[in-house]
């Protein structure tokens, strides 16, 4: 049977039995069918104020955890501004009354916190349809990374949904979905909560960690390295590179690594965290926080060139001279 579409209901019925001729409508019927179903779509996109405590959760894990920093931000931003954006909630399949959110768990729970009710659209989802809007709603993101979206995917296979409605939700082809599923079904979701969202970690490196594990030794080695304090304390980014070197190396080296460098926080002048900045043996990496840079990100993305060029006179004329 095919599944219905994320904002459609399936009004068919089955047809009568014993050869009953169907009953033919007549207009005031029709017409008050077509204002019932009027209403119901206005109902659907109207932006109703809910008491955070009736909300449940729902859905599949999309987030390996949460930026505390980008949390307070959105945090304050809610309070100085309200909120702009409604979340998307579905009425409870079992307890009447409650809810349960399909997407804008982050600003739910800053809202929570707040003690603020929660401006939202409420919507009668099905768990297919349910799944197909945190799907595309994950794709419109730009901050999700590449392993929480091939964890979810992976969610959605244990789940028993074909490839086909996966690859549909997250708005990719078949070929991605297979990477994103080779990465996802290699790690439990245990192992990428400690290791977090890596937003600077893509396909490659994470693929070449699913190498890695596949030799016990190499597995065991790193998920050791993770018990230790100081894993704690790196950002997740570091931390990916910290399981990958400690993965990489072979046994009698491991107790020589260096400790994996932290990276910096750069600010603006008012001291707002804009952007972290670490440097590895293999280059410096800077990450500006989309969610925090108010469109310097993509500002900079446009005149890089420009920049770096400028950057780069400005330390020729700084440097030493022989």
């Amino acid at each position: 049977m095919a599944r219905k579409g994320i904002l459609t209901t399936d009004l068919s019925k089955p047809a009568d039995k014993g050869g009953a001729k169907p009953q033919v409508r007549t207009m005031p019927r029709g017409a008050v069918g077509a204002l019932q179903s009027s209403l119901s779509r206005l109902q659907e996109n109207a932006v109703q104020e809910i008491d955070p405590a009736l909300i449940d959760d729902a859905g599949f894990e999309d987030r390996l955890g949460i930026d505390s920093q980008a949390q307070a931000q959105l945090k304050e931003s809610l309070k100085a501004y309200g909120q702009q954006v409604p979340v998307l909630l579905r009425p409870h399949p079992s307890q009447p009354g409650r809810y349960e959110i399909v997407y804008g768990r982050r600003r739910l729970m800053a809202l929570k916190e707040l003690g603020q009710p929660v401006k939202a659209m409420v919507r009668h989802l099905d768990d297919h349809a349910l799944v197909m809007a945190q799907g595309q709603e994950n794709t419109s993101r730009q901050d999700l990374s590449f392993i929480e979206k091939a964890s979810f995917a992976a969610q959605l296979q244990a789940a028993g949904y074909e490839r086909q409605t996966i690859a549909a939700a997250l708005s990719t082809d078949l070929p991605m979905l297979s990477r994103m599923l080779k990465v996802g079904n290699a790690f439990d979701l245990d192992f990428l909560r400690q290791i977090g969202s890596a937003p600077g970690i893509g396909r490659d490196r994470w693929l070449a960690l699913v190498k890695l594990f596949e030799d016990p030794a190499a597995r065991s080695r790193a998920i050791t390295f993770m018990q230790r304090p100081e894993f704690a304390g790196l950002d997740s980014d570091a931390r990916f590179e910290a399981v990958f070197e400690r993965a990489a190396t072979k046994p009698e080296a491991t107790a020589r690594l260096p400790a994996p460098p932290r990276a910096r926080t750069l600010r603006t002048r008012d001291g707002t965290a804009l952007a972290d900045i670490r440097a590895t043996k293999r280059g410096v990496t800077l990450n500006i926080h989309a969610r925090a840079a108010d469109g310097f990100d993509r500002w900079l993305d446009e005149n890089a060139e420009d920049v770096i060029a400028e950057l780069h006179d400005r330390w020729r004329h700084a440097r030493p001279r022989d």
